[in-house]
């Protein structure tokens, strides 16, 4: 079912904003008005929505039937507010933001001027440009929280922009957020590591030796979960991953720290899942739980929290000690 048509003002014509207002036109809405300061913010509603006024917050908000809030997560509780104590909101509104760390609970004082409250989250990165178009139209899912009596129209809405819904509860939002951005976000810095050490090590074209690797392991890990770990740490070769922590200490330290607590991570894992023994994981455990002597990374920070793998690890070392007995 298509949502009724809607007048649509967007504050942010950032990269969400601007594409999600394009998408919503595409989909046979009216944006009539959005807000855009900076350079860059008036270039992207120029490029994205040609002809769509330029107007303050609150006169933005006072001519739509739908406002979207496409601003920063800790700027969005502030926005709310000076729009209701300003008197830009009225009853039978709907007020959206497109915020993945907050649900309902921002939005509550909107229903103060009888404004309905909507959490509407893309689960995608975005570029701010018509690319992002392309993407959406591919199907992307939609964290979304809203209460009951707009459910129907929320899933309307998420259609209309070629996505599918998943329901968060209000509870859930930071949960929620924080996997995607460690997903996403760590995994933006991970691949950037990676490239930069492989120039490091003399590699020309990093990008070209990582993207069928890279997307091979994505795909696998997408369909497979755990059973798509491969690599040193997977089959408990300890002295790879010596070697590894000792090439990376001697040419870039700062990455010994991520490299240790991802690999006790990927331990943790392995062994739970089965595929690698806890007693044949112990030389691995012993050289992930220390960096180089020499290592001029501060030592709080090479020892991260001790990982569940290297917890079992020390208990058998202590039941050892007492003739086996815990």
């Amino acid at each position: 079912m298509a949502v009724n048509r809607q007048n649509i003002g967007i504050i942010g014509a950032g990269r969400v904003g601007a594409v999600l207002g394009a998408a919503l036109v595409n989909a046979g809405h009216r944006v009539v008005a959005a807000v855009g300061v900076s350079a860059a913010s008036k270039a992207r509603a120029e490029q994205l929505l040609p002809g769509v006024a330029l107007l303050p917050a609150d006169q933005v908000a006072a001519s739509a039937d739908l406002v979207l809030l496409a601003v920063p997560d800790d700027m969005l509780a502030g926005l709310v507010n000076g729009l209701v104590e300003t008197g830009a909101l009225r009853a039978g509104q709907i007020v959206a933001h497109t915020s993945g760390a907050h649900g309902l609970a921002v939005l509550a004082p909107v229903t103060t001027v009888g404004a309905r409250p909507l959490a509407l989250h893309p689960a995608m990165t975005f570029t701010g440009t018509a690319v992002d178009l392309g993407r959406l139209a591919e199907g992307v899912s939609f964290g979304v929280t809203a209460p009951d009596e707009l459910r129907e129209l929320a899933a309307a809405l998420v259609a209309d922009l070629g996505g599918q819904v998943e329901w968060i509860a209000e509870e859930r939002r930071p949960l929620y957020h924080a996997a995607l951005a460690h997903g996403a976000n760590h995994l933006a810095t991970l691949v950037n590591e990676a490239l930069d050490r492989l120039r490091d090590a003399g590699v020309r074209h990093p990008e070209q030796v990582l993207a069928p690797l890279l997307g091979a392991a994505l795909d696998n890990t997408l369909r497979l979960g755990d059973a798509a770990i491969t690599g040193p740490v997977s089959r408990g070769d300890a002295g790879t991953v010596a070697k590894h922590v000792q090439a990376l200490n001697d040419v870039a330290p700062e990455s010994v720290p991520p490299y240790l607590a991802l690999a006790r991570r990927t331990a943790d894992r392995v062994i739970a899942a089965g595929r690698l023994r806890a007693m044949d994981a112990e030389p691995l455990l012993d050289v992930l739980g220390t960096a180089p002597a020499q290592s001029t990374v501060p030592a709080q920070s090479t020892v991260p929290a001790q990982s569940a793998a290297s917890a079992q690890r020390s208990t058998r070392r202590k039941a050892k000690g007492t003739g086996g007995k815990a």
